[in-house]
C-alpha cells in the first residue's frame, strides 16, 4: 500500500496539471476514481452526488465493476440507511443498499462498502465508495487514500470546478427558460409551414404537380414535428412527465427490432442492428421502448455525420437487461454526461446554436425509464463518439423476487 499510497498523491498532482481534468467536473471524477481503485486494490469505486432537496442522489462517476451503476438513481431510504455521524470513513454492509444493488455487487465480487462522506459546505454531503473484494476490514492506508480522495472531491466542489453536474431547481430559471427554448423552437417549423402554405395559396396555378407535391410533403413533416415538439413541452410541464405506464416483463429484442423498423427513413439507412437472438426478459413498459429508441437514436444522428452508422446493440448482466446506441458524432464531454438529461439543457445556446432541439427529449427518456426502475446514461465511446444506455431490471429477477416474497 506504500507504494499505491505514493503513486495516488504523485497522481493527483498530475490531474491538477492536466489541461482537461484540471479544470474540474466529470474528467476529474473519473480520474480520481481509477486512482483511487489502483491505489486501494479493488475491483470498482463510485461517486453519488445528493440533491440539494429529498435526499436521494445519482451515481455520477463510476469504474471498473461499479461501472454498471452509472446514472443510477440513488434513492432517499439507501442515503438515509448509509450516512452516519461520526468518522467520516466507515464500513457499509451490501444489505444496507436496496436488494437489487445489493445483489449485482455481490455478483460482481463485492463483500462490502468502504464509504466515506464528502461533508460540503453548503450543499448536502457526497458519497465515495470502494466496494471491496474480501471480509477484511479496511487498514490504515486504505483509510488514508479514502481521505485523501474525500478531501480532493471536496477541493473541487469548494472551487465549484465544474461541479455539482445536477441542476440545482432554479424553478423562475426554468421558467424563463421554457419560454426562450419554446419561441425559439417553435418558430422555426412554424415559419417554413406557413411560407410553404402561402406558396401554394399564392402560386397555386404557377407550380407544377411535383412542386404542389413537395409543398405537400413538406408541411406535412414539418407538422408532425411541430406536433410532436408540443407533446414533449406539455410532457415536460406536468410533474409525472410521462404519462401512465404499464410494466410488466417483455421481449426487449423483439421490441427493439420492432422499434427499429419504424424509425424515420433516413434514420434507418444508417442504423445497424447488432442484436443478440435473445435477452432475458425486461421489465418495464414495453410501449416506451419506440419512444425511447427514436429519442435516443434521432439524438446519435443529429450529431453524427452522415457517413457514419449508429449501431443498436443489447446485453444483459444479473440483475439488468440492457442495449446501447452508439454513434461516431462528435462525442459528448464527460463533464456534460449528466447535464444533458436536465430539462430544456443545450450545450450550445443562443441564435447561434448548430443544432435544434429544445432540449427535452433525453429529459423525458430520463423520466420514463427512472418510472420503471431503470435508469439511463451517456458516455464517451472509445475511439470518439458517443454511447448512449438504457438499463431495466431483469423481467426473470423480478418474477422471481415477486414470487419468494422479498420484492
Amino acid at each position: 500500500m506504500e507504494v499505491a499510497y505514493r503513486e495516488l498523491t504523485l497522481g493527483i498532482a498530475a490531474l491538477f496539471n492536466d489541461p482537461v481534468s484540471g479544470r474540474g467536473g466529470l474528467p476529474a471524477l473519473d480520474r480520481l476514481l481509477h486512482l483511487g481503485q489502483y491505489a486501494l486494490g479493488v475491483p470498482g469505486m463510485a461517486l453519488s452526488e445528493l440533491h440539494t432537496t429529498g435526499g436521494a442522489g445519482r451515481v455520477i462517476a463510476a469504474t471498473g465493476t461499479a461501472d454498471w451503476a452509472l446514472g443510477r438513481p440513488v434513492q432517499p431510504e439507501v442515503v438515509t440507511a448509509v450516512l452516519r455521524p461520526g468518522p467520516t470513513t466507515y464500513r457499509v454492509e451490501l444489505g444496507a443498499v436496496d436488494d437489487e444493488a445489493s445483489d449485482q455487487m455481490s455478483s460482481l465480487g463485492s463483500r462490502w462498502i468502504l464509504l466515506h462522506r464528502i461533508d460540503l459546505v453548503g450543499r448536502p454531503p457526497a458519497l465515495l465508495g470502494a466496494f471491496m473484494p474480501d471480509d477484511r476490514p479496511a487498514d490504515a492506508d486504505q483509510l488514508a487514500v479514502m481521505a485523501l480522495l474525500g478531501a480532493t472531491v471536496g477541493r473541487l466542489y469548494s472551487e465549484r470546478a465544474g461541479l455539482p453536474v445536477q441542476s440545482t431547481g432554479d424553478d423562475l430559471a426554468d421558467r424563463e427558460l421554457f419560454i426562450a427554448v419554446t419561441s425559439h423552437e417553435l418558430r422555426t417549423p412554424v415559419t417554413v409551414i406557413k411560407g410553404y402554405a402561402d406558396t401554394l395559396r399564392d402560386h397555386w396555378s404557377q407550380l407544377d404537380d411535383k412542386a404542389r407535391r413537395e409543398a405537400a410533403r413538406v408541411i406535412g413533416q414539418r407538422s408532425d414535428e411541430l406536433a410532436r415538439l408540443v407533446d414533449r413541452l406539455l410532457a415536460a410541464s406536468t410533474d409525472t412527465a410521462v404519462g401512465t405506464l404499464s410494466p410488466g416483463p417483455f421481449d426487449l429484442v423483439e421490441a427493439l427490432r420492432h422499434a427499429a423498423t419504424n424509425l424515420p427513413a433516413d434514420l434507418r439507412r444508417r442504423f445497424r442492428l447488432e442484436l443478440p437472438e435473445r435477452l432475458p426478459l425486461a421489465y418495464g413498459d414495453r410501449a416506451t421502448i419506440p419512444n425511447v429508441l427514436t429519442e435516443l437514436a434521432t439524438n446519435a444522428d443529429k450529431y453524427s455525420a452522415r457517413e457514419e452508422t449508429v449501431v443498436l446493440s443489447a446485453g444483459n448482466d444479473r440483475r439488468t437487461v440492457y442495449f446501447q446506441i452508439l454513434d461516431r458524432g462528435i462525442g459528448i464531454a464527460p463533464e456534460q454526461a449528466h447535464q444533458v438529461f436536465e430539462r430544456f439543457w443545450q450545450a450550445d445556446s443562443g441564435d447561434g446554436r448548430r443544432y435544434g432541439g429544445a432540449g427535452l427529449g433525453l429529459y423525458l427518456v430520463r423520466k420514463t425509464i427512472e418510472r420503471q426502475n431503470g435508469w439511463v446514461s451517456l458516455r464517451p465511446r472509445d475511439g470518439g463518439g458517443t454511447v448512449a444506455e438504457v438499463r431495466l431490471p431483469r423481467g426473470d429477477v423480478k418474477r422471481d423476487a415477486h414470487a419468494s416474497g422479498e420484492a
